[in-house]
């Protein structure tokens, strides 16, 4: 079963000869309950495959689907349905509201679906990511990690089929971000939460089943299971300049 199909992505800025292709042509599939890290040189695509994949974008050409759902052609208003309904964010920035508490931050996807949380469930996710002892602390009283912590608590609350993924440890010290790496781990081998994340950090990509690479928009290969040395040996040679 695949969890997200991406069909001859094309994504475009601008026109004519000032026109910028983001993504060329990119045909990938993110199978459910696997882990796939996205890589690759400055400007290589990433972060707007991540966009159009969770339909925070839309593709000059081709089509995305999560699951059987084509999102080219739904409306602005659908979109913001599926992605609050079915997708889950983490951002590298944490993006908490300073004056909620960690359990009010947790919840505030469901208050703007209009929906009541659950306390329980709540509770359930803030014990999921360690943080049961820090539900009624603020932003300021948490470290980045454990505002990180919250912030993918938050994203799960609506058990997402699909949590995405951009430079989610990028602002984290190594030992926190080895605690948020170990808990996406953990979402995906023991929940079947599929993952995509976008990273610079063969590190963090190790935690992988999958990484791809983006090279000028295209794909440029990918690794199964590697280790974070080969990870980077890899980026090396696609960031090294061509003879």
């Amino acid at each position: 079963m695949t969890a997200i199909t991406l069909r001859s992505v094309s994504r475009r800025h601008g026109s004519g000869d000032r026109a910028v292709t983001a993504l060329d042509e990119v045909s990938l599939d993110f199978p459910r309950g696997t882990f796939t890290a996205v890589m690759g040189p400055s400007g290589s695509g990433k972060s707007t495959l991540l966009q159009c994949a969770a339909g925070l974008d839309r593709p000059t050409s081709g089509s995305v689907l999560l699951g059987g759902t084509e999102l080219t052609g739904l409306s602005e208003t659908r979109l913001t349905l599926l992605r609050r309904e079915r997708i889950g964010f983490v951002f590298q920035a944490f993006n908490l509201l300073p004056s909620l508490t960690a359990e009010q931050n947790v919840a505030l996807p469901l208050r703007l679906a209009g929906r009541r949380p659950p306390r329980a469930r709540v509770r359930e996710v803030l014990d999921r990511v360690g943080l049961a002892g820090r539900a009624r602390h603020r932003p300021s009283e948490l470290s980045g990690g454990q505002q990180q912590r919250v912030a993918l608590a938050r994203a799960l609350i609506t058990r997402p089929e699909v949590l995405f993924g951009d430079e989610p440890t990028g602002a984290l010290d190594s030992q926190s971000g080895h605690e948020v790496l170990t808990l996406l781990r953990d979402m995906v081998e023991g929940e079947g939460c599929t993952t995509v994340m976008v990273t610079h950090d063969p590190v963090a990509a190790s935690y992988a089943d999958r990484v791809v690479f983006l090279v000028d928009g295209r794909v440029g290969g990918e690794l199964t299971g590697a280790h974070a040395d080969d990870i980077a040996t890899r980026m090396t040679r696609l960031e090294a300049p061509a003879c």
